[in-house]
Order: structure tokens, then sequence, then C-alpha cells
């Protein structure tokens, strides 16, 4: 039976909360695989708002099962403060429907001073993080530093795990001017992980791997977008994890996760949160009423979204480096009205063209969009969920998107109410 692995193909913030809620119906295990809690998904059901950052989209449909795997780095006061926000709303929260694994590494208060501490200093040289602690955490992970869920079980084993931690935590701090952390107020800190967390902890690759044999649809879901992925997205200006497909295995433990049909999400015009090159960033009237009319503020951290014409060349790049086999297109009904719309189909650099955003940060920051110019269309997509419901131009927007991408658009979402959705390819039968 086929698995669904959801992407964010641009920068992240594509709508992947409302897909991922919306292919769930058809799920019964939803994994989340990478990120932290810097990675935010609103979901819109009867009207009803539930905004997430740290728990799988899965967790507000009754009957699933919704998993935190070892690839995500967990804040357990950021979890707790989620945890509580959604029971508050109505949403249970259980060992029964959520399992994170035992093996993911932790994000305590010093990752996040840390990475204040860091992006305070560097000045205009910045890269526009949460400040949340993310970076710091994986980069303990891969320092092999890092204090795990299952680590929590033995507390009193933990003092030599500490002390190498502090060692290398205090170091950077005195370069930056700021006090050393006591070990005791990292202890406090596990105390209280391990209260809200142990309840939870499981190794969720036996689980996955049980559900795979049970002939269960699993649904995973990833966070930020190929754009901010640590090898290939537009470096520095990145997250700290890898965000492509191949990740969704990693990061769970279930090794044929890279054999599911991976669906990219795609939104109908183009957004960034934060520093970093964006080749169709628009300064004008036209960019702000996009951000207007698409509430482009980030879930996370309430930052206004720059934003831009739609991409294909950048979009194509993401597809081809995470293995997408289909797209799905959000916020449509954002462009309604426009008269003309424009999409990128490459750029002009030192007057050579080219398809595809190179590497280097001094060539990106040279590259100028070449735009095909479409037709708008004046009657509304809001709501449709038929492809006859939609403007003859929308369609053409489409499938003219469908060519440059040489991808299928087998999904397209039309407001952020959770039915509000055009099918035409379920990914769970392909």
């Amino acid at each position: 039976m086929a698995h669904v692995a959801v992407i964010g193909a641009q920068w992240g913030d594509e709508g992947k909360g409302k897909i991922v809620d919306w292919l769930s119906a058809r799920a019964e295990v939803v994994a989340r695989f990478q990120g932290g809690h810097n990675a935010g998904h609103t979901l819109v059901i009867d009207g009803k708002v539930y905004k997430l950052s740290l728990l799988p989209s899965g967790i507000v449909r009754e009957g699933k099962l919704s998993v935190i795997g070892s690839g995500v780095v967990i804040d357990p006061v950021a979890f707790a403060s989620e945890k509580e926000r959604l029971e508050g709303q109505g949403v249970k929260i259980t060992p029964v429907n959520l399992a994170i694994a035992e093996n993911a590494c932790l994000i305590l208060p010093l990752h996040g001073e840390l990475d204040r501490l860091r992006e305070e200093a560097a000045g205009a040289g910045k890269i526009g993080t949460t400040g949340r602690g993310i970076g710091p955490a994986y980069e303990d992970k891969v320092g092999r530093r890092a204090i795990r869920v299952a680590d929590l079980r033995d507390l009193d084993g933990l003092e030599s795990r500490i002390e190498r931690l502090l060692t290398h935590h205090n170091a950077l701090r005195k370069g930056f001017g700021a006090e050393p952390i006591e070990p005791a107020s990292v202890m406090e800190s596990l105390r209280h992980a391990a209260e809200q967390l142990l309840p939870f902890a499981t190794p969720v690759w036996q689980l996955l791997a049980e559900a795979r044999r049970a002939g269960k649809r699993i649904l995973f879901e990833g966070a930020q977008g190929v754009l901010l992925d640590v090898d290939h997205g537009t470096f520095p200006y990145v997250t700290s994890s890898n965000t492509v497909m191949g990740q969704a295995a990693t990061g769970t433990g279930m090794g044929s996760a890279g054999q599911a049909y991976g669906l990219g999400i795609v939104k109908a015009y183009t957004t960034r949160v934060g520093s970093g090159p964006f080749p169709t960033e628009l300064h004008d009237e036209i960019g702000q009423r996009l951000g207007e009319r698409g509430h482009e503020f980030g879930t996370v951290t309430g930052r206004q979204r720059r934003c831009g014409w739609f991409d294909a060349a950048l979009v194509r790049q993401s597809l081809l480096t995470s293995g997408i086999d289909g797209v799905a297109l959000t916020k449509l009904d954002v462009l309604d009205g426009f008269e003309k719309l424009k999409v990128c189909v490459g750029y002009r650099i030192d007057g050579r063209e080219i398809d595809y955003l190179p590497a280097g940060t001094a060539e990106q920051a040279k590259a100028e969009p070449i735009y095909e110019e479409l037709d708008g269309w004046s009657g509304s997509t809001a709501g449709a969920r038929s492809w006859a419901d939609l403007p003859a131009e929308a369609v053409k927007y489409v499938r003219r998107i469908e060519e440059l991408l040489d991808r299928p658009v087998v999904l397209v979402s039309t407001s952020p109410e959770r039915e509000d959705v055009i099918l035409m390819k379920d990914p769970f039968e392909s």
C-alpha cells in the first residue's frame, strides 16, 4: 500500500499543514521527520484555527497516530506549551495517539540562548534564525554532546554528559561575555523534560515497521522547504536539517520511506521569511497586495513574509533535488483579480541565461529573473472544489506551471478551509 511524503518545495510556508491535514483523512499514521518548533503549520477546520509548531498535523484528527521521529529536535517547554494549548481547544493528546522517538535529541534553554547571542553579535551578517535553538541543538547532535529523550530515563547517570555539554557551551558563552551555566540548572531542565516527554517515548521505528506490515497508510510530514535544506538550499540562509524527501527515511527509522510518493507543496506565488536571496521578490504594490491577500505572516515568528512572483526555475530545481513525483498547488485564490501574472522561467547572470539558481552567494545576488507573462482572471477561485469551478485563465495558469515543472499538479488548494481542495489524483493511489 502506498505511503506519501509531503515536502515543501519553496522556502517553507507553502501550506503544508492544510495539505497534510487533508491527506491524513486517508492515512492511519502521520510522522514528522525533521526540524523543530521553528516550523509553523496553521490549520483551519470548520472555522477553528489550530497553530502547530512541533506536533504533527495529524494530531487534530481523531483515530490517527502521530509520530515525532528521531530527525526532529524537541524543546520540552515548547512541547508542553503546544500540548496544553491544543488540549484547551479540545484536542486529545495521549500516548495512544502520539509517539515520540526515544532517540530524538533535546533542545535545552542553553541552545536558544546561544542562538540569540550569535544572531545579536552577527549584526548585518545575521541569517535570520528564529532564535529558538534549533541550529545549536543539531550542532550538539552532530558533535555527540546532545541529550536524547531516552537519556531522561536515567537522570542520575547524566552527570558526565552534562559536564561535557557545558564544557563546550560555557567556552562559547565566555566569548560572548555571557555568564556560565551551572550543571544544576541543566538538570532542572532535564527533570522537567522527563515529566513531559517520557510518557510518549518509544522506538518509533518499530511502530512504523509494524504499521507498514499491517498495511496501514503512512503520511510523512516535512517542515520548512527544500530551499532551506542545509545541503540543497540557499546556504547559509537555510535551516539546520535536511528537508528533502530522503530525510523521511533517516528521520523516522523507516528505510522504505524513500519509496513513498513524493508530494511537493508549492504556493501559486513565492514567499520567504528572513534573509537570503529571492530573485522574484517584489518591492512594489503587487508584492504588498500578495502579502495582504495571502495573510503572509509567519506562524512561528509573526514576521511579515517577503512576496514575489512564482519561480518555476527554482521550484523545478527543488523537485529534482528532493525526488518529488507530483505537486500540490496552494493559495491559488490569492491571485484572483490580477490582470497579468508573471512566472520566472530562468535567470540572467552577467549576460548569460541559465535555468537554475547557482550555489554561489555572489552569483545568486546577481540573478535577474527571466519572466513569462500570463493572463490573469477576474473570476473567483476561492472555495473551488472541482476543476470546472475554475476560470479558464486559472486552468491555463495551473497547466503552464505543470509544463514548466515537468510534474503533474495533483491537488489545488483554493482557501485555508480543510475541504476546499480540487483533487486530480490521490497520491495514496499512485
